[in-house]
């Protein structure tokens, strides 16, 4: 890609669970716009590996970074040691996020708290650690929620909720960190990835206007539209799923 189409060129993305499936889909694109890359996940894996490797082949730095968002004091580590390694931080991606079934009235308290911690207190610490250096950068936040966060499902009350959450939290944020920081939301349907259920997949491309499933590829195609495209756009959520919830 030559400079010209890398509109990232010179900037450094942190990615949270930025190796696996849809996470991995928005770090290819940022690479492939020219950004350096910082991913995190909880723990070093083949998929790490494999992230840090195709993003280099890019011609991209990059790095992972073991950090559970969970974790106040490993989000802080993380966005040190990306700030000391990589010398600047100019977009946050909150991708990282929990995804569960189960009967509202089954729910318990453990599984309540626990998807609000990955799916909510997750993005907010990582944006509390990170907003002096995207501040200084003129940079960018780009929360990743869910079609869920905003037609309740009844199976994923506790999903729902926690995405409603972040999808508020995405706007406070956004007149908090203004003007230096823009920050948007997109909110995927419903994505297909390898191996899912074909009759599922097609349960759901028969309901969607545009008779077909989100890919990955179109979730890092909005994410990077909110990269690279007007500062000024900010505190917008940007449904990704072909009109599904219509």
């Amino acid at each position: 890609m030559n400079l010209a189409a890398q509109p990232l060129k010179g900037k450094v993305a942190l990615v949270t669970g930025g190796s696996k499936r849809l996470g991995w889909a928005i770090t290819r694109a940022l690479s492939a716009a020219g950004a350096d890359v910082v991913i995190t996940g909880r723990e070093r894996s083949k998929d790490a590996d494999d992230s840090e490797s195709e993003a280099r082949a890019a011609g991209s730095r990059a790095l992972f970074v073991a950090a559970d968002v969970r974790d106040e004091n490993a989000v802080n580590q993380a966005v040190a040691r990306s700030i000391a390694e990589m010398g600047r931080l100019d977009l946050l991606v909150n991708n990282a996020g929990r995804f569960e079934s189960a009967k509202l009235e089954d729910l318990s308290i453990e599984q309540w708290d626990d998807i609000f911690a990955v799916n909510a207190r997750g993005p907010f610490l990582m944006a509390r650690a990170a907003i002096a250096h995207l501040r200084r950068a003129g940079g960018r936040i780009v929360n990743i929620g869910s079609l869920g966060g905003i037609n309740p499902w009844a199976t994923h009350a506790h999903y729902c909720a926690s995405k409603a959450a972040l999808h508020q939290l995405t706007a406070a944020m956004a007149k908090a960190f203004a003007p230096e920081v823009s920050v948007n939301c997109v909110a995927p349907g419903w994505i297909e990835f390898a191996g899912f259920d074909q009759q599922v997949a097609e349960h759901f491309r028969a309901m969607t206007p545009m008779q077909e499933n989100g890919s990955a590829e179109d979730v890092a195609a909005a994410v990077l539209f909110f990269a690279t495209g007007p500062h000024f756009i900010t505190g917008q959520t940007l449904v990704v799923d072909g009109g599904l919830g219509l």
